[in-house]
């Protein structure tokens, strides 16, 4: 029987707006699937099984835990990521964690925190928080099928893409990236950073199911998401009808 193994970073200080919501989701759809799936929750020094991790997720936090945990990510964790995302690992990065991946996030403070520079992207302070629903077309070459996402942003960060990356998607509803650009997120290989909180995966199983066949290196067998995707459509038309 095949085995996947979630790995949590910094559950305890990166966890906030419904984020264990995503372990939930892709632990389950593992199960359901005849999968030995498990969770190892890799907080600050905890370094010990990150080897054998198939999917890691990077939740989102405040600028105070982003701080808290800056310094163990740089010293820690970003040698361990770097070498897992060469060996095939995939990473889901919500927010804070998102921004902590790219090159560098400023905070309004004035601030800079520069990031383990996994995703080619950089992160500006805003003068105003971004918050609401989003409703989001994902990138055509993802092959994700309802052509939407839906999820929850609450944000200050103005996040920029570089060449290297392409965006998760572009913004039917809500700001995304920056509210200048029309993007969302940001896609490169098996990395996926997102500003979608809410939890995203629960609302988003087509994505949660990419992840871990690009995780698992294998397509999997679908599931019956009648009630995920009813939720999804909820949302998604709910938030366009207000456009």
């Amino acid at each position: 029987m095949t085995g996947l193994t979630i790995g949590w970073l910094y559950s305890d200080l990166m966890n906030i707006y419904g984020d264990r919501g995503n372990i939930l989701t892709l632990l389950n759809r593992a199960r359901w699937r005849g999968l030995e799936a498990r969770v190892l929750e890799l907080g600050k020094g905890v370094t010990r099984g990150i080897r054998e991790v198939d999917v890691f997720f990077f939740g989102g936090g405040q600028d105070k835990e982003q701080a808290l945990v800056y310094d163990d990510l740089l010293e820690n964790k970003a040698v361990h990521l770097a070498q897992a995302v060469h060996d095939g690992a995939a990473i889901l990065a919500v927010c804070g964690g998102y921004q902590l991946l790219g090159h560098y996030y400023d905070t309004a403070q004035g601030e800079r925190f520069p990031g383990i520079g996994l995703l080619d992207v950089r992160t500006e302070p805003g003068k105003t928080r971004c918050i609401g629903d989003v409703v989001v077309e994902p990138d055509s070459g993802l092959g994700l099928e309802p052509p939407t996402l839906v999820g929850f942003e609450n944000h200050s960060g103005r996040t920029f893409l570089g060449e290297k990356v392409r965006p998760l998607g572009r913004v039917v509803r809500g700001c995304g990236n920056n509210g200048q650009d029309g993007t969302e997120g940001a896609v490169a290989g098996n990395l996926f950073g997102t500003y979608l909180h809410g939890s995203l995966l629960p609302k988003n199983p087509h994505l949660a199911d990419l992840i871990l066949e690009r995780a698992l290196r294998r397509r999997l067998e679908p599931l019956d998401d009648s009630l995920e995707l009813a939720a999804h459509r909820r949302i998604r038309e709910r938030e366009l009808a207000r456009r």
